[in-house]
């Protein structure tokens, strides 16, 4: 059942490796590149698997990361002078580059940010006198707040789910096969979110352990969250996340 979905989310290989060294708080100037490369590699077959498109430069930066991880692996020559007028030739360190451009992409996204909050800062700002507006006020309507959830947690969360049900190892029973679409899977949550009133755990949307309900599943989230119908939360790194249908959402139900 192919299904294509473009999240916004994802900037470049640059922004998923930075957010991979704030996750595990790694120095960016000493960066162990045999541990961020296996990071790394997993998110790339995670997205593989959910079947999203997964852009040339991800997969470049992928072969960049074995490149460096196999010079770092290579035995060091040192060689010994006599003369004390001779220096130490210098061996450069095969992860300098790298760290150059995630340096320089952390200092333009932070600067970006910095730029968006003060673009926020001054649209609050009038010049124009105050002036009775009471006859043209409408009904104020709750604004949705911002998800403090990036993508990059919902792979996490959905790598946890994969691990916990043992997806890789065969099933002994064989189960006849029922397909469901993504488009049905979100009513199906909307109701269920609806019925709770409330926050539920994301865990709780996988109550079967068959991989292809669980991928539909998690896709229908991610859909759910681009058309802004639910709400996800992350009270502390590394929680759990919760997912909760928005008040203003409208029902899922004949979208196409």
């Amino acid at each position: 059942m192919p299904y294509q979905v473009k999240i916004d989310a994802f900037e470049g290989p640059l922004d998923l490796l930075l957010h991979l060294i704030n996750r595990l708080e790694i120095d960016i100037y000493d960066i162990p590149v045999a541990q961020i490369t296996e990071q790394y590699l997993i998110y790339i077959k995670t997205m593989s698997e959910l079947k999203l498109d997964v852009a040339s430069e991800f997969l470049v930066m992928a072969a960049t990361l074995l490149v460096i991880k196999s010079k770092m692996l290579l035995p060091k020559h040192e060689e010994f002078f006599d003369d004390e007028d001779h220096e130490m030739p210098f061996e450069e360190d095969p992860r300098d580059e790298l760290v150059e451009r995630l340096i320089e992409y952390r200092k333009y996204k932070e600067a970006a940010h910095d730029l968006k909050s003060m673009e926020e800062e001054r649209g609050l700002m009038y010049t124009k006198p105050p002036s009775d507006l009471s006859d043209f006020a409408k009904e104020s309507q709750p604004q949705q707040a911002e998800l403090n959830v990036s993508l990059y947690d919902m792979l996490a969360a959905f790598q946890k789910l994969l691990r916990r049900k043992k997806l890789q190892r065969p099933m002994a029973t064989k189960i006849a096969r029922q397909e469901i679409s993504i488009e049905k899977r979100m009513t199906e949550i909307m109701d269920e979110l609806k019925q709770l009133k409330g926050r539920k755990n994301f865990n709780d949307l996988f109550p079967y352990p068959g991989k292809e309900h669980i991928v539909v599943t998690f896709l229908a989230i991610l859909e759910l969250i681009k058309r802004k119908e639910i709400d996800v939360e992350q009270q502390e790194n590394f929680g759990d996340i919760f997912v909760e249908a928005l008040k203003e959402g409208a029902d899922v139900v004949g979208y196409n």
